[in-house]
């Protein structure tokens, strides 16, 4: 055949090497479900004009807002914008904060004209103040359209879609970093091994995750992107998740147990998704990607609101130079030796330990609030210690010199409300430990299939008792670990949600068919087994003696009065 139906604006001899065009295939199905199963096979990825047909459809089909540019305004507005300029001489609009335009085996013509498309996007849409995925999917929607015109028009429509259930792509620095929080909380709990090289090689793992979308905007080959955009226009922004953290399990395994190439990891991983092809095909890439069990969009919505609240709440809202410093430290506070001190862990377990944290509170410097050894061994002292602070990372030294401890989602003030009586509570953001050995999740992150998430009531509805015991807002931005909580989810027992609980006489972490920890009301003695909650080992030996107890709190750096 002549012509595969590439434009003017691609390099015909780099495009048949990139992406083999078998021809023209029709496309006869309407239904999403349908579409889903196509996309995710690749049915058009071989069909260069069947893949510009099915982008003009889906794209079509976006619901935007009701004055959204097209084709007519770009023909008005190019000459004003551009000039006399040639494409290659333009400046890229300052929200693509300094990306490179892939070249995505675009010609010179094509490499201008994404530029040109770029700069009139920038005067149609001022709201828009960090967008660096967008040069990358300009370059690859010019493949895939007539002119500049209809690329801009196709691109416009994927920036003004007002669906709020279809995220589409990050267009502030709020969002494209709480996005990176979103993705370091996904690694934390969906590719631990992979989490546990990246602390244990970067000395700032936040760093590394921030990282995540531009291995897909920019570094990976144009044969996969294209595949992982096929997906992405038909199911969405969990899509680029699932993607990256692919990824990353991949890079994990190619490189466990070998040196890296060079010392900054963040380098490594980029060269890894350049040369992916080495290691995995396309189809292989993808399977991987939808073989990770998360949960659902709902997670990583409910994610990316409280990540957003931690972020505005410290007055992270918009780039600027202070921002990489303000990360580096935040992620060094719980390593440098002369900023912590404790009688139960060392410096680097505890920085094992922080990197567990969900990412909005590692933001945060360790607080020592409680110590057996400071306070004396009381439980009430503990509570009084404690109260007003959430969440709080719970230490325990037994005299046969055994560590162990629990992260607690919840301020234990909670506790008041069942009136004096032991009552469960917290999220499922809770989980058990022993440093540098093991950490014990919810056992719902482990076996999804327990459950079914609910829908979310609206932020107007008010909580009737859950079966915990006690009112619960049904906002998800009320409290900043929403996304877990119990009542989101059909449970078959409330056993897989008994996380924590205290009274006068004990404390408890972790219930249903035994108790992951349990401490008596003197600090003294402890017990440790099997729960449901956590389906955890004995932390230590089972009936324990107590040597230190130690509770620690997050401290906002901005924070001068940090509390009780």
């Amino acid at each position: 055949m002549d012509s595969p139906g590439y434009n003017c604006f691609v390099d015909r001899a780099k495009m048949d090497r990139a992406i083999r065009d078998a021809g023209p295939r029709e496309l006869s199905c309407t239904e999403l479900p349908e579409l889903k199963q196509l996309a995710r096979q690749g049915y058009w990825a071989h069909s260069h004009a069947l893949r510009g047909q099915v982008y003009q459809r889906l794209i079509r089909d976006i619901p935007c807002r009701a004055v959204t540019p097209d084709a007519s305004v770009y023909s008005d507005i190019v000459g004003k914008i551009v000039g006399k300029h040639s494409g290659s001489s333009l400046p890229l609009p300052e929200f693509v904060d300094s990306s490179q335009v892939p070249s995505y085996c675009l010609n010179p013509r094509g490499e201008g004209a994404v530029r040109k498309i770029l700069l009139c996007v920038a005067h149609q849409f001022p709201d828009i103040s960090f967008c660096p995925a967008l040069p990358a999917v300009v370059a690859l929607l010019l493949h895939y359209s007539l002119d500049e015109a209809e690329c801009f028009e196709k691109t416009c429509r994927i920036l003004a879609c007002n669906d709020p259930s279809k995220r589409l792509i990050d267009q502030s620095f709020l969002a494209f970093e709480s996005s990176c929080m979103t993705f370091g909380d996904l690694v934390n709990k969906y590719c631990q091994a992979a989490h546990k090289l990246m602390v244990a090689v970067s000395e700032d793992v936040l760093q590394v995750y921030s990282d995540w979308q531009r291995w897909l905007f920019g570094e990976l080959p144009l044969s996969y992107f294209a595949r992982v955009f096929d997906v992405f226009l038909v199911e969405g922004y969990k899509v680029l998740y699932r993607v990256a953290l692919a990824i990353l399990k991949f890079f994990h395994k190619v490189r466990a147990g070998q040196p890296l190439e060079s010392d900054n990891v963040k380098q490594d991983i980029r060269l890894f998704v350049k040369d992916i092809a080495k290691t995995v095909s396309p189809e292989k890439l993808l399977e991987k990607a939808f073989a990770i069990r998360l949960f659902s969009r709902k997670e990583i919505q409910l994610l990316q609101l409280a990540n957003e609240k931690a972020l505005k709440h410290r007055g992270i809202t918009v780039k600027q130079k202070s921002v990489s410093l303000y990360r580096r430290q935040f992620v060094h506070l719980a390593v440098h030796a002369e900023n912590f001190h404790s009688e139960i862990v060392s410096v680097k377990e505890m920085r094992d330990i922080w990197s567990w944290v969900p990412e909005r509170f590692a933001l945060c410097q360790p607080l020592l609030l409680f110590s057996s050894l400071q306070h004396g061994y009381s439980l009430t002292r503990f509570y009084f210690q404690c109260e007003g602070h959430e969440p709080t990372l719970l230490l325990i030294k037994t005299t046969q010199k055994e560590v162990c401890g629990a992260y607690l989602s919840t301020d234990w003030s909670e506790r008041n409300k069942f009136g004096g009586k032991l009552g469960f509570f917290g999220t499922g953001e809770c989980f058990v430990f022993r440093p540098e050995v093991q950490r014990y999740e919810w056992v719902v992150i482990k076996h999804p299939e327990l459950t079914k998430a609910t829908p979310v009531a609206p932020p107007e509805a008010t909580a009737a008792p859950s079966q915990l015991g006690h009112a619960v807002p049904l906002d998800p931005t009320d409290r900043l670990s929403p996304f877990l909580a119990a009542r989101h989810f059909n449970l078959p027992s409330k056993t897989e949600s008994m996380f924590m609980a205290g009274g006068s006489d004990c404390l408890v972490i972790g219930g249903g068919g035994g108790q992951a920890l349990y401490i008596d009301g003197d600090l003294n003695r402890g017990r440790t087994g099997h729960c449901d909650t956590f389906n955890n080992q004995p932390l230590c030996s089972e009936n324990f003696l107590i040597a230190a107890v130690e509770a620690w709190g997050f401290q906002d750096p901005n924070t001068q009065n940090p509390g009780p």
